[in-house]
């Protein structure tokens, strides 16, 4: 066999046998490989993925230095548990409450196809107007206040449900992993609700909306909240945000605006307050937040309920 021997001050590798430096890059998660990160853990060092983080005193802990001190002992359940950066439990499917949320979607939409107008029109957001298949005078100012949710559930075509569809799976995903499952779906419904209510207060009362765009947006800005929390670059972001206001304000594509808004500014208040909540009062923000746009969802509904009654 030709060749120096390993132990040669010139081996194949060069000088010394050394090898030479591998090429630069960001390691991967210790946990999902395929994953670069250039975040580690503050206790032993290894690196992790956003999805591994476990928010800490003192910068981030990998799952395993979250259970408890080294050396074996174990602490109570609630004091060693993985939480996420919002301070959720970390669950084994970080995106189950995203697909359970989409089957909803889903289901929906197969029983518009399959009642037909009747069904949508008895669950479509609409201030107040005469409907010719009901018979009969419907909307939110008729006391039909499940309207504001239940629109955000409904679509209107294949293309409308395939493209929210999309926007929940891409979105969702890495909220539902950061914020946990009772934070994301508080966020996702408080969102979806303040786009509802905002279109009721402003829209035409015969104009009917439906649609989970409003949640969606709120998905946005929560998104933007969180790319801002682990200083990541924004411009991606705000491209595809601004993307999708231009659609929304284009004439011709027959788009609720003001759910869109609604959504949108909600979602950048409780994500916000979800990613930057003090530690030590971490809850009582957090849900404080939700339990502000709640309200704000209710005054807009009684303030249009008086104008339109």
């Amino acid at each position: 066999m030709d060749g120096q021997a390993p132990g040669s001050p010139q081996g194949p590798w060069g000088p010394g046998g050394q090898a030479p430096p591998p090429e630069q890059g960001l390691p991967g998660c210790y946990r999902h490989p395929d994953r670069e990160t250039g975040i580690s853990c503050t206790r032993c060092e290894r690196p992790i993925c956003p999805e591994c983080m476990v928010d800490a005193s003192v910068g981030f802990h990998c799952p395993d230095c979250a259970r408890g001190p080294s050396g074996g002992a174990r602490l109570a359940p609630p004091a060693w548990q993985p939480r996420t950066l919002a301070g959720g439990v970390v669950s084994a499917d970080p995106r189950l409450v995203t697909k359970i949320l989409i089957g909803i979607n889903l289901v929906f939409f197969l029983v518009q196809f399959a009642v037909g107008d009747r069904f949508t029109e008895r669950f479509e957001l609409i201030g107040q107007a005469y409907v010719p298949g009901l018979g009969s005078v419907e909307g939110i100012a008729e006391g039909q206040w499940y309207r504001l949710l239940t629109a955000m559930f409904l679509h209107g075509s294949i293309m409308h449900i395939a493209f929210n569809m999309l926007s929940l799976w891409w979105l969702g995903g890495p909220l539902e992993t950061a914020l946990g499952r009772a934070r994301y779906l508080a966020l996702y419904f408080c969102s979806g609700l303040a786009g509802s209510a905002l279109s009721y207060l402003i829209a035409e009362p015969n104009q009917p909306s439906l649609g989970a765009s409003g949640a969606i947006f709120g998905l946005f800005g929560a998104t933007a909240a969180l790319v801002r929390r682990l200083n990541a670059d924004m411009r991606p972001v705000v491209v595809l945000l601004a993307i999708n206001l231009v659609f929304t304000f284009s004439p011709g594509f027959n788009i609720a605006w003001q759910a869109h808004i609604g959504g949108l500014v909600a979602g950048v208040l409780i994500g916000y307050a979800m990613l930057h909540a003090p530690r030590e009062r971490r809850a009582a923000v957090q849900y404080g937040a939700c339990a502000l746009v709640l309200v704000a969802v209710v005054v807009l509904t009684l303030v249009r309920t008086a104008q339109l009654t």
